[in-house]
């Protein structure tokens, strides 16, 4: 890392053309990942990222470099030339000398650590990436393919900016993804799951790995014997945990400041209005304990926080960072978040979800009300537009609802529609909301997210499939 004094050297030169606000952002990221096909170990790897990243801002106009050579002439050469392509772009004021003093910032650690990725042996997670493979294979005869990911990062961050913060954190990530392949003469269908925390190895007391496995497997061999889904327009049961990855990708996006910002999102303009049935409320909450999508700071060294976006249905807030904050005359939600030094970050989700509903209304009561639907177990991929809330996403798990009761297995069912129409639509929430992990790519990178929800209902939505 650097020190304050190089800190405050540093940001003095980036400024020292008249940039309104400059930041660096020094991160040390222990990495190690394995990978393993079939019970058979295929890959482990080990590294360190390691470098800084330096920011200015002035108006509208914002400069991003990066380097790993953090030495002192090669910082003061950057912050230098940053500078002067500020001042050649016209965008720079008066020249300034700001001296700088720096306030470190007190922050409590909510995210304990039992067991420090450094503590574990190769072996060790070896052995528990070879039983989850064992169980999915002894679940059924039709699995064919196990593949077993592991990773952890231990990263260090360093935030300091020309406003005198100075801020440091370290965040450490565990997660595992398995999924299950199952095959016929003619056919193959997968299942996957992929837990993860702000944990340390301590994850893998806490988690059933067979029990997760053996869930992807039965997955697989489920969709292997379903027949295809009809398309046509029906209610749509969505199950909680990663259910909610329709609300990030078809609501969230929408709903974060680099979008609002160049007027790119079918929310822009819209705070204060009714945007979502009066059943919904959606959070965003960078602070949940150990969660996957946590952090003590975001990538700006702001302390995370709860924001409300949705409440009853009334949009009451966007997820803003320093700079689109600064367009849009909004104080920042602490949503900025990046992948690494390489990239400027921007405002992000967290741990992004739909509050539970009332205890009156359960799953099986939302199931045992439906006369005609299809029931979305599990969710998985899609797509959308942020500008028109347009998504289409695939279903990796669905069944038929007749008379209230889940019937037949159904594959190759997508939902389409758009991400406000959907909102407005959503006619049942019940109470048993749940969290999933999932990574989440955009401008500044893939990141550590959490989706959430409880089981909802959606009472009208296309169901695309086989004609």
């Amino acid at each position: 890392m650097i020190t304050k004094n190089t800190a405050g050297d540093v940001l003095s030169a980036a400024l020292m053309h008249g940039g309104a606000f400059a930041e660096v952002f020094v991160e040390n990221n222990k990495v190690n990942l394995l990978s393993m096909v079939n019970g058979r170990l295929e890959k482990a790897q080990s590294g360190v990222d390691y470098g800084l990243g330096l920011r200015v801002i002035h108006g509208g106009n914002t400069i991003y470099c990066y380097t790993n050579d953090t030495s002192y002439d090669n910082l003061m050469k950057i912050a230098k030339e940053c500078a002067l392509v500020l001042q050649a772009g016209g965008a720079a004021g008066a020249q300034t000398n700001k001296s700088l003093r720096f306030q470190s910032l007190d922050i409590e650690n909510k995210h304990k650590i039992k067991i420090y990725p450094e503590q574990v042996a190769k072996k060790q997670i070896s052995l528990m990436m070879q039983t989850a493979s064992e169980a999915a294979f002894a679940y059924h005869t039709a699995i064919t393919q196990t593949m077993v990911t592991y990773m952890d990062s231990d990263q260090t961050v360093l935030i300091a900016n020309s406003d005198g913060l100075f801020a440091e954190d370290r965040r450490t990530r565990t997660r595992a993804t398995i999924h299950a392949v199952a095959s016929s003469d003619t056919e193959k269908q997968s299942g996957y799951f992929g837990p993860g925390a702000l944990k340390g190895f301590e994850l893998f007391d806490e988690i059933d790995v067979k029990a997760v496995a053996t869930e992807a497997a039965r997955g697989a061999v489920t969709m292997l014997r379903a027949e295809r889904c009809k398309s046509g327009t029906f209610p749509v049961i969505i199950d909680n945990g990663f259910g909610g990855v329709i609300f990030h990708e078809a609501c969230g996006h929408g709903l974060e400041a680099s979008h609002v910002a160049k007027d790119a999102s079918v929310f822009s303009g819209k705070l204060g209005e009714k945007i979502a049935s009066d059943l919904v409320t959606a959070i965003d909450d960078g602070t949940i304990e150990n969660s996957w999508g946590s952090c003590n700071i975001d990538d700006e060294g702001e302390k995370t926080q709860r924001t409300v976006l949705i409440e009853n249905g009334i949009l009451k807030s966007y997820l803003v960072d320093k700079y689109n904050g600064l367009k849009l005359n909004m104080k920042s939600t602490a949503s900025a978040r990046r992948q690494s030094y390489k990239y400027a970050p921007t405002s992000r989700m967290t741990n992004t979800f739909i509050a539970s509903g009332t205890k009156d209304d359960t799953r099986d009561q939302i199931i045992a009300d439906t006369a005609y639907g299809i029931y979305a177990k599990y969710m998985g991929g899609g797509s959308v537009n942020t500008a028109t809330g347009d998504f289409n996403f695939a279903v990796n798990e669905a069944y038929m609802v007749r008379n209230g009761k889940i019937c037949e297995p159904v594959r190759g069912a997508t939902l389409i529609g758009k991400g406000a129409e959907v909102l407005q639509n959503i006619d049942r929430v019940a109470s048993n909301s749940k969290r999933s992990e999932g990574m989440c790519g955009a401008a500044s990178g893939s990141i550590p997210v959490t989706v959430g929800q409880p089981t909802i209902r959606v009472k009208q939505l296309v169901v695309g499939g086989q004609s």
